[in-house]
């Protein structure tokens, strides 16, 4: 349905050029992201999984088709528009985590609400209850250094959720932790989307995240291949 959609794209294609060599990266994709999926980009290296997460995350522009986030149309807006778009609207979690080394969990959680101008006393109350959310109480003032790879990445899930997104990107969430912590972050997340109604798009090839989602999008070359809603 579209008035519960929050990205939809229509024939988006993205071609890139590499010396004599034109190389598409997405091509001619058509899917909706809907309030409250649960869902994963799934496919080989090069299937064009995390350009996908680019353009609606306003990374990158669309060479041909549309992107929608929203209703906006990512292709015709200014960059400052994107940049407004992607601090207040988007979660990102990378699979490099991001954080910011000299910064604590708490001011890593605390940073976007800190560009958005949210006042303090407010910021300091959504953070620490995020924070505590995603099991982090009582390490509000650990540097990345002084933390696990997976309390890093829920560190990433509490800066991404916090400032209350339409859609969190997470661009293959589970590749640098081991078993524990990946099945640990999955149920996390898979809890934030059941209890919060946090909506996911994850690009992956590891079968765990695949076996949680609850949509499949299989990519190949850029196209789909399949569409999948799981029972």
């Amino acid at each position: 349905m579209k008035d519960q959609a929050i990205v939809i794209l229509e024939d988006a294609s993205k071609y890139y050029q590499q010396g004599q060599m034109e190389v598409r990266a997405v091509d001619g994709l058509s899917f909706e992201i809907n309030r409250g999926d649960f869902a994963a980009l799934c496919g080989p290296s090069g299937s064009g999984k995390t350009t996908v997460l680019n353009l609606i995350g306003g990374l990158d522009i669309p060479t041909g088709g549309k992107v929608f986030l929203e209703g906006e149309d990512l292709g015709l807006l200014s960059r400052s528009r994107i940049s407004a778009i992607r601090r207040d609207r988007i979660g990102f979690v990378f699979q490099a985590y991001n954080l910011i080394p000299v910064m604590t969990a708490y001011e890593n959680a605390a940073f976007v609400l800190t560009l958005q101008g949210v006042p303090e006393r407010e910021c300091r109350e959504r953070v620490l209850s995020v924070l505590k959310e995603v099991g982090l109480e009582g390490l509000e003032n650990r540097r990345p250094d002084e933390m696990s790879g997976g309390q890093q990445q829920r560190v990433a899930i509490a800066r991404a959720i916090v400032t209350r997104p339409a859609i969190v990107l997470a661009d293959e969430p589970t590749a640098n932790v081991d078993s524990t912590n990946a099945d640990s972050l999955l149920s996390l997340m898979e809890r934030l989307n059941h209890e919060s109604s946090v909506t996911f798009l994850f690009s992956t090839h590891d079968q765990r995240v695949m076996d949680r989602a609850h949509r499949i999008i299989r990519l190949h070359d850029g196209r789909m291949e399949s569409d999948e809603v799981i029972a």
